[in-house]
């Protein structure tokens, strides 16, 4: 199609009436649904020799389009897309505020950072206190807690939710304690019920990590509504996709000051790009020991970083928000056509199990090889990737055993028996949209097989 040619016949004085670049973005968008059912056609499946991935980006036509029209507009920092999705994506989580970053580490990094602000006072965060967390899970969730001269403390978790053991909680405590940083592992929630009472019991601030658990519930209440900051990601492993990008949500405004501040260089100022003087003061500021009157939007109140999105993925998230109750529900239905299509193995496999009083929005399906059963997970793996079914193990296994972690400061109760179960043991599949009807009656075939072996 020529872009140089667009037709505006006589009587037709909707076209003639607009400008001849809104005209040719219209022409852009047409040409891109063209373009995508060429590039993107639907695949077939053929037992062992497509691959069944884990997760991945489940897109359509109004995705891309979404995207080229932010980048015609050609702005690339955070814009118009920008506040759309975190105006909408605040209403579908039930929170006051959600800012965006540029992933859902940095959205942990920056959700825990915000505490360590002066203006926080007493209770801020400060060198060597502690946060609360389990060592079985992703490193981004405890990763900030070190990057803050933070002690991590390590308690255990339970086999089959995978989340915190929250019997331990107690012993956790020391004089030191400043917060609790957790993850509601693969989309369970954790018992929110006994997490936020122990933090209102001794005045702990609670970070939820809810980067794979979009859409989740817990007692009928979405998950991110329970903690002072929480955190998701918009990785093309999640819920929905902008390639990369997180958010952090809280419900109090003082927050929502500290999360833009260490999100953007760490300024004083919240003038959004592009715009100056929202307060109405910009040179009357006197902060620090800078001279009165400095420009207050080169007036730095904290140690922060430049962490923003850009617009065209923004503009992605923003068209893919209309799709997440419908990924959420594949999501729950495909683990529920897994969980009944393998409950008759539960002599071998321990299946997981959700957190009483939770909806989870699965991310994925954890799955543990019994001992006891005589089979070993990693030849179960090898089997399962000669059939081009993929796995993952549940991310860092004991995180304390990693390279990484083996010199740093922390303490941990007891010897976390069940996070060295799951090294050892569990693994998982998954439950992401694209996987279709076919594919799954293989996944639940292979295992059979392989357990009649």
């Amino acid at each position: 199609m020529d872009l140089t040619n667009i037709h505006t016949a006589e009587g037709n004085a909707s076209s003639a009436e607009k400008p001849r670049k809104d005209l040719l973005r219209e022409q852009i968008r047409e040409l891109v649904t063209q373009y995508h059912a060429e590039a993107f056609p639907p695949r077939s499946f053929t037992p062992g020799q497509s691959d069944i991935p884990v997760s991945g980006k489940v897109f359509d036509a109004e995705d891309i389009q979404y995207t080229v029209d932010a980048s015609l507009d050609f702005w690339l920092t955070t814009g118009r897309f920008a506040a759309e999705f975190e105006r909408l994506f605040a209403r579908v989580m039930g929170v006051r505020d959600a800012r965006l970053v540029n992933s859902g580490s940095s959205a942990n990094l920056i959700a825990l950072s915000a505490l360590t602000s002066n203006s926080l006072g007493d209770r801020a965060l400060r060198p060597g206190d502690e946060v609360i967390t389990v060592a079985a899970g992703f490193p981004t969730t405890i990763n900030p807690a070190i990057q803050n001269n933070l002690v991590p403390v390590f308690v255990d978790v339970q086999l089959d939710t995978y989340d915190i053991d929250v019997t331990q909680l107690e012993a956790a405590v020391s004089d030191r304690s400043g917060a609790v940083m957790i993850a509601h592992t693969l989309g369970n929630p954790f018992d929110l019920d006994a997490v936020t009472a122990f933090c209102k019991k001794h005045d702990l601030w609670l970070i939820e990590d809810c980067c794979d658990a979009v859409g989740a519930t817990y007692k009928g209440q979405g998950v991110g509504t329970f903690g002072d900051v929480s955190t998701a990601s918009f990785y093309p492993a999640h819920h929905i996709t902008m390639g990369e990008g997180g958010a952090v949500m809280t419900q109090k405004p003082e927050l929502t000051k500290l999360v833009e501040s260490f999100r953007d260089w760490g300024r004083d100022c919240w003038c959004a790009p592009g715009q100056d003087n929202t307060c109405g003061k910009r040179f009357e500021w006197q902060l620090g020991e800078l001279p009165c009157g400095y420009d207050h939007k080169y007036i730095y109140s904290h140690i922060g970083y430049n962490l923003k999105l850009s617009d065209m993925q923004a503009a992605v998230g923003v068209s893919q928000l209309k799709k997440l109750p419908g990924f959420i529900a594949a999501r729950r239905a495909n683990f529920k056509t897994l969980y009944d299509g393998l409950s008759d193995l539960q002599d071998v496999l321990s299946l997981p199990q959700s957190t009483p009083g939770s909806d989870p929005s699965w991310f994925g399906f954890p799955i543990a090889v019994k001992p006891e059963s005589g089979l070993k997970r990693d030849d179960i793996i090898k089997e399962l990737t000669q059939r081009k079914i993929h796995t993952r193990l549940l991310f860092g296994g004991n995180l304390l055993r990693q390279p990484a972690y083996l010199d740093i400061e922390y303490r941990k109760i007891g010897d976390l028996p069940n996070t060295d179960y799951i090294m050892h043991n569990v693994f998982w599949i998954g439950v992401y949209p694209g996987l279709t009807d076919a594919m799954l009656n293989y996944i639940i075939e292979s295992f059979h097989d392989i357990a009649r072996r």
